[in-house]
């Protein structure tokens, strides 16, 4: 008989008193906060001991009432790993003289990169690559390792790479000398990923804010003290958020400056890197501008011209292009029109050739247009839900296109497109150990009338023999925010649920960009409300049709996505069984209360700003912690990251204290928090199947339990 659980902790709520507009607002578990410093303070004070006693203790009251599953989770984690290729390696790709690739070597949390000089064919891959960062070596330190970016210099010989060791996203750049493989003196802290080199000694990065903001672009002269670099440009509103980059024609150096809705963009010539930025690309309200540079092959000398991907006028974007030398607006001309009907997401430009990236009915096509002669012809696909997307194509000179592919029974593809030829080859495709048979599964594509009647897609995908017939356990999963788009991917782990019956859907709902930029204005601010009430005419539609038990519906997000589930919970707790909410934001109100946490004030544009008597009503309106009652809640599986800088940890431990002290049923109420991790949670590819373990069993475990058959698995 396994033991019992043992009672939920306690949060031992104190009143505290939230003074803002409107009614003042009762906050009883504020002190599980803590600040920057007391989170970073080498001996923790008397508050952090005890909010982390309270945190290692709920993960203690997790795995004991999860301990009934012990089995099933090492079950599932084994048969997941197993079927993920242990010695990989990455589709090679050239740029600037060299061949790169990575690979996996057995047991390998991370990669190892690899690069060898082009051969005299330059299209002949050569046999032979040369190590020259090896993650794993860099990550055997630490309990947590993120290396989120690395940059070659121009003339190959130096690379900057940016790594965490902590989750909080403050990235330490590093310089390694390729020819020796020794790291340079030369350290940069508190940055973050990534930068650009203008050229051989001069490299370009952004630094952090107290709040995890990028504030600040310097220039670093390699070999120098990083103390003294210069600060080339400051973003003092704090509203935007600014990144540097390397042109794509490698002649300049970019500093873009975004908020949610505009974007600026100043630039430096790559072969003045002592000079100062110019803005070329003003910011406006409410415009949102991504540039492209392209050199003329007939006179590489000269400027060149810039490809606009802009919503000026166009509310779903139209591509226009400029000189390189006038870029005022008077200067543009349209080459693709805006259309109400499809959304133009994003060009590649080739030296003849652009690849256009246009959504159609909330389906990727890829279009090809020759620049020389206008003839166009588009990539075919046949899956009823799939994502396409540009790959690695760092030469603009090419003729060859690479993509991506994926559907909900396709696994992850890198096709080579013949811009010329019009054919597609296929580089790779994720190899699926064990045996996998796409035929046993099976796509689709449904759709949901939301409480307006607007008809939302569904992306489901389980076996070809699971009959429809209303009794099998269902995974309902959305996000719903910042016109992020949850595309329908193919997943290896998820097979561990497919092959037990349960279905896996995705509601596409409004606030994402599945259906064009009228569907994110549709989910935001004032619109807000829509993206729940579209999760939930989804999660009713598939109780009602056969795709689902109405009794074992399960819901599932991350991050805004568990806002979206958190307030479907709060409005319709008899609709699900079970909620998983990882890394979920759903402390709205007093985390937008709060402009010096990380993300408040660069996504006004997004919730509203609480400050606002208005706003703040609309907010409390669906905030899932300022809305939780008495009900008869379903189980919860809330995780965190102690070091989360986006959704801070408190936000789901006060939410699941709320929750249990208004938990009119019998159902669990769980909180874990990854104590090494950040929002991204583990980052090594077979630690990470470690917490998805932990969700499966924990949604099997329900399943087995309310369902017609365990499956052999003990309830919970």
């Amino acid at each position: 008989m396994p033991p019992r659980p043992p009672s939920s902790p306690s949060a031992n709520g104190q009143e505290n008193r939230t003074v803002g507009h409107g009614p003042a607002r009762t906050d009883e578990f504020a002190w599980l906060k803590l600040s920057e410093e007391q989170r970073n303070a080498g001996v923790p004070d008397a508050q952090t001991r005890r909010v982390i006693d309270f945190l290692e203790h709920e993960n203690a009251h997790t795995e004991q009432v999860l301990a009934p599953l012990a089995q099933l989770r090492q079950t599932l984690y084994a048969e997941m790993r197993a079927r993920i290729k242990e010695d990989d390696l990455g589709v090679p790709y050239r740029e600037n003289g060299y061949w790169y690739r990575y690979r996996f070597d057995p047991g390998a949390e991370y990669p190892v990169h690899m690069r060898a000089p082009v051969l005299a064919d330059k299209n002949q891959v050569p046999a032979v690559f040369t190590d020259f960062l090896d993650e794993p070596a860099l990550a055997a330190e630490h309990e947590f390792f993120d290396l989120a970016d690395f940059e070659i210099s121009p003339g190959n010989g130096l690379m900057a790479y940016s790594i965490d060791t902590v989750g909080r996203r403050l990235y330490e750049i590093r310089f390694r000398n390729l020819a020796t493989g020794e790291d340079l003196p030369d350290v940069i802290t508190h940055a973050s990923e990534g930068g650009a080199f203008a050229d051989d000694r001069t490299f370009f990065y952004v630094r952090k804010d107290r709040s995890l903001r990028n504030a600040r672009v310097y220039r670093h002269i390699i070999g120098t003290n990083p103390a003294s670099d210069e600060e080339v440009f400051h973003e003092k509103n704090r509203a935007y958020s600014c990144e540097v980059y390397r042109s794509r024609s490698d002649r300049f150096v970019v500093i873009t400056s975004e908020s949610t809705l505009s974007s600026e963009h100043r630039l430096l010539r790559t072969d003045d890197p002592m000079g100062r930025f110019q803005l070329l690309f003003p910011r406006e309200r409410r415009h949102e501008l991504s540039i492209m540079h392209a050199a003329d092959s007939a006179d590489p000398a000269g400027p060149g011209t810039f490809y606009l991907l802009t919503n000026w006028k166009a509310r779903n974007f139209r591509l226009m292009q400029c000189p390189g030398n006038r870029t005022e607006k008077s200067a543009w001309t349209e080459l693709v029109p805006h259309r109400t009907d499809v959304l133009l997401e994003d060009v590649e430009v080739f030296v003849d050739h652009l690849v256009l990236t246009e959504r159609v009915n909330g389906l990727v096509h890829l279009r090809i247009r020759q620049i020389s002669s206008g003839r166009e012809h588009q990539v075919r696909f046949n899956d009823p839900a799939y994502v396409a997307y540009g790959g690695t194509n760092p030469d603009p000179d090419s003729t060859k296109f690479r993509y991506g592919y994926s559907s909900l029974t396709t696994p992850s593809s890198i096709f080579e497109h013949d811009l010329l030829a019009g054919t597609d080859k296929l580089l790779k495709q994720q190899e699926v150990e064990g045996g996998y048979d796409a035929a046993q599964y099976m796509g689709e594509r449904i759709w949901a009338t939301a409480a307006d009647g607007v008809q939302v897609p569904i992306s489901v995908v389980h076996r070809r023999d699971l009959p429809m017939d209303g009794l099998a356990p269902l995974l309902l999963y959305g996000y719903g925010a910042y016109g992020i788009t949850v595309e329908p991917v193919f997943s290896s782990a998820r097979i561990s649920l497919l092959d037990r019956g349960f279905v896996f859907a995705i509601a596409h709902v409004r606030g994402g960009e599945e259906l064009g930029r009228a569907w994110y204005e549709d989910g935001r601010m004032e619109h807000k409300m829509n993206s729940f009430s579209d999760f939930i005419a989804c999660g009713e539609l598939l109780a009602s049709d056969g795709h689902a038990d109405p009794k074992r519906i399960y819901a599932m997000g991350g991050s805004a996505g568990g806002l979206l589930v958190g307030a479907a919970m709060n409005m319709r707790p008899d609709l699900w069984d079970a909620i998983v909410a990882e890394v979920p934001f759903v402390d709205v109100v007093n985390t937008m209360l709060d402009p010096a946490l990380p993300l408040t004030t660069g996504e006004y544009d997004e919730w509203g700003d609480p400050r606002q008597p208005d706003v703040l009503q609309r907010m409390l309106a669906y905030s899932p912690y300022d809305n939780v009652h008495d009900a008869d809640y379903p189980a919860l599986l809330a995780t965190t990251g102690f070091h989360d800088s986006q959704v801070q940890y408190w936000e789901p431990a006060k939410w699941v204290a709320r929750l249990r002290e208004h938990q009119m049923g019998d159902r669990p109420l769980l909180l874990w928090t990854n104590m090494e991790a950040g929002h991204g949670g583990a980052t090594g590819r077979f630690e990470r199947l470690q917490e998805v373990a932990r969700i499966y069993a924990f949604l099997l475990g329900r399943a087995a339990r309310k369902g017609h058959g365990t499956h052999g698995m003990n309830g919970m």
